[in-house]
């Protein structure tokens, strides 16, 4: 990287790193930095009567120099805690360096640094660390932000969300409660493991590229698989998987992991997203509604300490039981339209004429409509966690017949804060009757529904082999942990959720730059005065221009040989 693509600090700290080499002064040392304990620790097992010795490692986040005795302030894995320095103390003989230069100059505001001492307490009443021995442990060639905190209120925030997601490394560093929410995701995730090992159910692994993209109605990611010499799919659901090994035996199975639906994005949605799905064998999906319910007010207990949780402004309770409503029932509840009986002409015109609904065209089938009334009336209206059962057969080619109503079936989704967190059924095992509905998805892919399955001819013969009844699940990772730490956007439980691809400032190339006589050192010249297109220096005055690019070969301390007025107006002239 050119020295002039860097900004003055950044160009400061790359000083700073080569004197600190100039000094024998490793910055990036390769040896075990061995701790005892940490922030919060400190703190919480102080006492007065003990000299206690510590080492602890972190970022330094603050400073504040006077003179021979310093404060800084440094953030662990777990917290931040106060250090005070004095120049005697931290170097005792002569050579007062390691203060002097080291700390007071060449330590900038996120670097990594091991800290040698004592606990002690302040007159401030602030329990600190009193160092005795400094050691950097890696240099930060980049400034980092630096959040203010006073009463409670944050200053000069790093509060951008396209900065924050996609420097999330950042973000975790210097907003307070990020990180929180992360580990508050990992203890979802440990608990709903727990929950299913102690009930005896295993965890497997299936695989996510798929020559099939089964057991969802979704658009999928398509790749090649250079070695087969075909196209494949990005799994949409693990589904069909992990029902074959229904068949091959195990009494219950469960996958937690990465599917991929070609959608859009928004709030509630990220193409790549975390499903945990769950089969067992002889039950049915009103035992499955009793586990689900069971679990999901486990986890909120584990992660909140209560079973109800804030999400802006409704105060969702997690308490068993939850209310259970058919489909049909919750729609003709909010747009009073009965619609159990009415064949597919019938709900388009309610949907159509009646409810005024736009978007709506011949490729709907009679599943799609009632999912897009459903969707547009009655999803939002439900905050806390609802059942909503008894989806239509054409909704739900997957999922067995109702025992006793006619053209349902016996699934479930359950609804909170108006979306939807976790879908079930009882599984269809009839392979026959599989068979028939595939047969109905390829008629209304061929009507160009381009998220109805596709036949899975294997998965048909596994059926075929005899499953037993099953009752199944899948649960959104994503959503349960907005719900569960009070998050309204994705984004903000993702790690690093997808985003458009990082805008760069226009530039013309080095190439184009030598086409008109401008050697590679002085294009980082003009850059940095801010040309950074050909185009932007033809109504440039030629010693105007020589004057700018002085400044900033003398500034930087270059030593380039300056171009002279004539050189630079062929410049200019070959830029009109």
């Amino acid at each position: 990287m050119n020295v002039l693509e860097l900004s003055e600090q950044e160009i400061i700290r790359r000083q700073s790193l080569q004197e600190l080499r100039n000094l024998g002064i490793d910055p990036y040392p390769a040896a075990e930095f061995p701790t005892n304990a940490f922030s919060t620790d400190i703190k919480s097992e102080f006492k007065e009567d003990e000299k206690r010795q510590v080492v602890i490692a972190g970022r330094l986040m603050g400073r504040r120099v006077m003179g021979k005795a310093s404060f800084a302030e440094i953030q662990d894995s777990k917290g931040r805690i106060q250090v005070y320095v004095t120049r005697d103390e931290l170097c005792p003989g002569e050579n007062k360096d390691t203060y002097n230069v080291l700390f007071k100059k060449l330590l900038d505001i996120g670097d990594f640094v091991g800290i040698k001492g004592f606990v002690f307490k302040t007159q401030m009443g602030e329990i600190s660390v009193h160092a005795e021995e400094i050691t950097l442990l890696s240099k930060s060639l980049k400034p980092m932000p630096v959040v203010k905190y006073k009463d409670g209120v944050a200053y000069d925030k790093f509060d951008d969300p396209e900065l924050r997601y996609r420097q999330r490394y950042v973000d975790l560093v210097v907003n307070e409660g990020v990180k929180d929410t992360f580990l508050k995701r990992a203890t979802v995730l440990r608990t709903m493991r727990r929950f299913f090992d102690e009930a005896g159910y295993t965890e497997v692994e299936t695989p996510t590229l798929q020559t099939i993209a089964g057991g969802a109605s979704a658009r999928p990611f398509i790749t090649h698989f250079n070695a087969l010499n075909t196209d494949m799919y990005m799994r949409i659901a693990t589904e069909l998987y992990l029902k074959r090994l229904i068949v091959g035996g195990f009494e219950g199975v469960y996958e937690i992991g990465k599917n991929f639906r070609n959608e859009g994005m928004d709030r509630f949605h990220n193409p790549e997203f975390t499903c945990m799905e769950l089969y067992v064998q002889y039950k049915d999906y009103n035992w499955m509604m009793s586990f689900t319910e069971q679990l999901i007010e486990k986890i909120c207990i584990e992660v909140n300490g209560k079973p109800e949780i804030q999400v802006g402004d409704n105060l969702i309770s997690f308490k068993t039981p939850f209310r259970r409503l058919p489909i049909l029932e919750a729609i003709k509840e909010k747009t009073g339209f009965e619609l159990y009986g009415k064949s597919e002409d019938e709900i388009r015109h309610i949907a159509v004429d009646e409810l005024k609904m736009e978007g709506i065209d011949a490729t709907f089938g009679k599943g799609k409509l009632i999912d897009e009334i459903f969707g547009e009336f009655c999803e939002g209206t439900f905050i806390q966690p609802t059942f909503i059962t008894d989806y239509p057969v054409e909704m739900s080619p997957l999922t067995k017949k109702h025992r006793s109503m006619e053209g349902l079936t016996e699934r479930f989704e359950l609804m909170v804060n108006g979306k939807e967190l976790a879908n079930a059924y009882s599984e269809l095992n009839d392979p026959i009757d599989q068979e028939e509905r595939f047969k109905e998805q390829m008629r209304l892919a061929d009507n160009g529904d381009d998220e109805a399955m596709i036949i899975d001819q294997d998965f048909l013969r596994a059926l075929q082999y005899g499953m037993p009844p099953t009752s199944g699940i899948g649960i959104g990772i994503d959503r349960l942990v907005m719900l569960m730490t009070g998050q309204e956007y994705i984004q903000e439980v993702l790690l690093f959720p997808q985003m458009k691809p990082e805008a760069k400032m226009p530039q013309s190339s080095i190439k184009e730059w030598a086409e008109i006589g401008v050697s590679e050192e002085w294009v980082y010249v003009l850059r940095k005065c801010g040309f950074n297109l050909i185009q932007n220096i033809k109504d440039e005055k030629a010693q105007g221009l020589q004057q700018k690019l002085g400044e900033i070969n003398k500034k930087y301390k270059l030593g380039y040989d300056k171009p002279s007025v004539d050189k630079i107006q062929q410049w200019i002239d070959k830029a009109q």
